[in-house]
Protein backbone atom coordinates (compact mmCIF):
# COMPACT_ATOMS: atom_id res chain seq x y z
CA UNK A 1 0.00 0.00 0.00
CA UNK A 2 1.05 3.31 -0.88
CA UNK A 3 1.73 5.93 1.73
CA UNK A 4 0.36 8.34 -0.31
CA UNK A 5 -2.99 9.09 -1.67
CA UNK A 6 -3.57 7.50 -5.22
CA UNK A 7 -6.55 8.00 -7.42
CA UNK A 8 -9.12 5.52 -5.96
CA UNK A 9 -7.63 4.79 -2.05
CA UNK A 10 -5.94 7.15 0.60
CA UNK A 11 -2.91 6.30 1.63
CA UNK A 12 -1.29 4.17 4.07
CA UNK A 13 -0.42 6.55 6.79
CA UNK A 14 -3.89 8.34 6.36
CA UNK A 15 -5.65 4.71 6.24
CA UNK A 16 -3.82 4.16 9.77
CA UNK A 17 -4.17 7.55 11.44
CA UNK A 18 -7.77 7.31 10.83
CA UNK A 19 -8.48 3.80 12.42
CA UNK A 20 -6.04 4.99 15.11
CA UNK A 21 -7.74 8.39 15.40
CA UNK A 22 -10.81 6.47 16.19
CA UNK A 23 -9.26 3.83 18.67
CA UNK A 24 -8.11 6.66 20.37
CA UNK A 25 -11.58 8.27 20.97
CA UNK A 26 -13.12 5.42 22.00
CA UNK A 27 -9.86 4.82 24.57
CA UNK A 28 -10.93 8.56 25.42
CA UNK A 29 -14.61 8.22 26.07
CA UNK A 30 -14.54 5.02 27.34
CA UNK A 31 -12.17 6.26 30.45
CA UNK A 32 -14.71 8.78 31.50
CA UNK A 33 -17.69 6.58 31.10
CA UNK A 34 -16.47 4.00 32.90
CA UNK A 35 -15.39 6.41 36.00
CA UNK A 36 -19.04 6.61 36.51
CA UNK A 37 -18.86 2.83 38.15
CA UNK A 38 -16.62 3.88 40.96
CA UNK A 39 -16.81 5.74 43.58
CA UNK A 40 -15.71 9.66 44.09
CA UNK A 41 -11.92 9.62 45.07
CA UNK A 42 -11.76 5.73 44.80
CA UNK A 43 -8.38 5.22 43.10
CA UNK A 44 -9.59 3.34 39.77
CA UNK A 45 -11.63 6.39 39.40
CA UNK A 46 -8.91 8.35 39.70
CA UNK A 47 -7.48 6.41 37.58
CA UNK A 48 -9.40 6.47 34.97
CA UNK A 49 -10.09 10.09 35.10
CA UNK A 50 -5.96 10.51 34.35
CA UNK A 51 -6.39 8.21 31.90
CA UNK A 52 -8.84 10.61 29.83
CA UNK A 53 -6.39 13.30 30.37
CA UNK A 54 -3.85 12.05 29.14
CA UNK A 55 -5.11 10.42 26.23
CA UNK A 56 -7.00 13.22 25.39
CA UNK A 57 -4.44 15.16 25.15
CA UNK A 58 -2.40 12.61 22.77
CA UNK A 59 -6.01 13.26 20.52
CA UNK A 60 -3.96 16.38 20.18
CA UNK A 61 -0.71 15.44 19.26
CA UNK A 62 -2.33 12.34 17.27
CA UNK A 63 -4.73 14.98 15.26
CA UNK A 64 -1.47 17.65 14.44
CA UNK A 65 0.10 14.33 12.95
CA UNK A 66 -2.94 13.76 10.88
CA UNK A 67 -3.02 17.03 9.30
CA UNK A 68 0.24 17.17 8.31
CA UNK A 69 -0.23 13.67 6.74
CA UNK A 70 -3.55 15.15 5.21
CA UNK A 71 -1.56 18.22 3.43
CA UNK A 72 1.47 15.85 2.16
CA UNK A 73 -0.09 12.86 1.35
CA UNK A 74 -1.49 14.70 -2.17
CA UNK A 75 -5.28 14.96 -3.24
CA UNK A 76 -8.22 13.14 -1.51
CA UNK A 77 -8.95 10.12 -3.80
CA UNK A 78 -12.26 11.10 -5.60
CA UNK A 79 -15.66 8.84 -5.21
CA UNK A 80 -16.96 6.47 -7.82
CA UNK A 81 -19.56 7.61 -8.65
CA UNK A 82 -19.41 11.05 -7.43
CA UNK A 83 -21.76 12.00 -4.76
CA UNK A 84 -24.09 15.24 -5.07
CA UNK A 85 -22.76 18.35 -4.41
CA UNK A 86 -25.13 18.86 -1.59
CA UNK A 87 -23.17 15.49 -0.22
CA UNK A 88 -20.46 16.96 -1.01
CA UNK A 89 -20.76 20.07 0.88
CA UNK A 90 -22.30 18.15 4.28
CA UNK A 91 -19.31 15.60 4.36
CA UNK A 92 -16.96 18.81 4.22
CA UNK A 93 -19.09 20.03 7.25
CA UNK A 94 -18.97 17.16 9.01
CA UNK A 95 -15.32 16.55 8.47
CA UNK A 96 -14.97 19.95 9.77
CA UNK A 97 -16.54 19.70 12.80
CA UNK A 98 -14.84 16.90 13.63
CA UNK A 99 -11.74 18.17 13.13
CA UNK A 100 -12.86 20.93 15.56
CA UNK A 101 -13.67 18.37 18.08
CA UNK A 102 -10.40 16.71 18.01
CA UNK A 103 -8.47 20.45 18.36
CA UNK A 104 -10.86 21.73 20.85
CA UNK A 105 -12.02 18.95 23.11
CA UNK A 106 -8.15 18.21 24.54
CA UNK A 107 -7.69 21.95 24.39
CA UNK A 108 -10.93 22.85 26.51
CA UNK A 109 -9.40 19.68 28.59
CA UNK A 110 -5.89 21.48 29.19
CA UNK A 111 -7.44 25.29 29.95
CA UNK A 112 -10.37 23.42 32.29
CA UNK A 113 -7.14 21.84 34.42
CA UNK A 114 -5.17 24.83 34.65
CA UNK A 115 -7.85 27.09 35.67
CA UNK A 116 -9.01 24.72 37.93
CA UNK A 117 -5.25 25.09 39.11
CA UNK A 118 -4.39 21.03 38.68
CA UNK A 119 -1.14 19.30 37.23
CA UNK A 120 -1.84 18.75 33.31
CA UNK A 121 -0.63 15.19 33.16
CA UNK A 122 0.97 13.81 30.28
CA UNK A 123 2.32 10.13 30.14
CA UNK A 124 4.90 10.96 33.44
CA UNK A 125 5.25 14.43 32.16
CA UNK A 126 3.60 17.93 33.58
CA UNK A 127 2.62 20.21 30.73
CA UNK A 128 2.62 23.51 31.44
CA UNK A 129 -0.69 25.03 32.70
CA UNK A 130 -2.43 27.58 29.76
CA UNK A 131 -3.94 29.74 32.01
CA UNK A 132 -3.65 30.80 35.66
CA UNK A 133 -6.03 29.83 38.10
CA UNK A 134 -9.86 30.28 37.92
CA UNK A 135 -12.39 28.17 39.58
CA UNK A 136 -15.69 30.00 37.81
CA UNK A 137 -14.21 29.95 34.14
CA UNK A 138 -12.89 26.31 35.13
CA UNK A 139 -16.66 25.69 35.68
CA UNK A 140 -17.87 27.24 32.46
CA UNK A 141 -15.58 25.11 30.32
CA UNK A 142 -16.09 22.12 31.85
CA UNK A 143 -19.97 22.55 30.48
CA UNK A 144 -18.89 23.79 27.43
CA UNK A 145 -15.98 20.76 27.14
CA UNK A 146 -19.20 18.30 28.40
CA UNK A 147 -21.34 19.26 26.03
CA UNK A 148 -18.59 19.42 22.92
CA UNK A 149 -18.50 15.34 24.31
CA UNK A 150 -21.95 14.65 23.97
CA UNK A 151 -21.65 16.28 20.55
CA UNK A 152 -19.11 14.04 19.41
CA UNK A 153 -21.28 11.28 19.94
CA UNK A 154 -23.51 12.35 17.53
CA UNK A 155 -20.79 13.23 15.29
CA UNK A 156 -18.91 10.44 15.11
CA UNK A 157 -21.91 8.81 14.97
CA UNK A 158 -22.87 10.60 11.47
CA UNK A 159 -19.52 10.26 10.31
CA UNK A 160 -20.24 6.13 10.60
CA UNK A 161 -23.68 6.26 9.76
CA UNK A 162 -22.30 8.14 6.81
CA UNK A 163 -19.96 6.24 5.66
CA UNK A 164 -22.06 2.95 5.78
CA UNK A 165 -24.79 4.72 3.84
CA UNK A 166 -22.36 5.35 1.16
CA UNK A 167 -21.27 1.43 1.08
CA UNK A 168 -24.39 -0.05 1.23
CA UNK A 169 -26.95 1.96 -0.32
CA UNK A 170 -25.49 4.35 -2.37
CA UNK A 171 -22.78 1.44 -3.35
CA UNK A 172 -20.15 4.08 -4.10
CA UNK A 173 -16.52 3.36 -3.11
CA UNK A 174 -16.29 6.10 0.29
CA UNK A 175 -15.88 3.34 2.85
CA UNK A 176 -13.24 1.15 0.93
CA UNK A 177 -11.24 4.33 0.13
CA UNK A 178 -10.42 4.49 3.75
CA UNK A 179 -10.80 0.90 4.76
CA UNK A 180 -7.16 -1.16 5.69
CA UNK A 181 -5.91 -3.13 2.98
CA UNK A 182 -6.02 -7.25 3.52
CA UNK A 183 -3.36 -9.34 1.99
Amino acid sequence: MSWRNTEGRYGGLIVGLHWLMLAQLVAVYACIELREFFPKGSDPREALKLWHFMLGLSVLALVALRLAARLGGGPAPRIEPAPPHWQQRLSGLLHTALYVLMIGMPLLGWLILSAKGDPVPFFGLELPPLMGKDKELAKSLKEIHELGGTAGYYLVGLHAAAALYHHYFMRDDTLRRMSPRRG
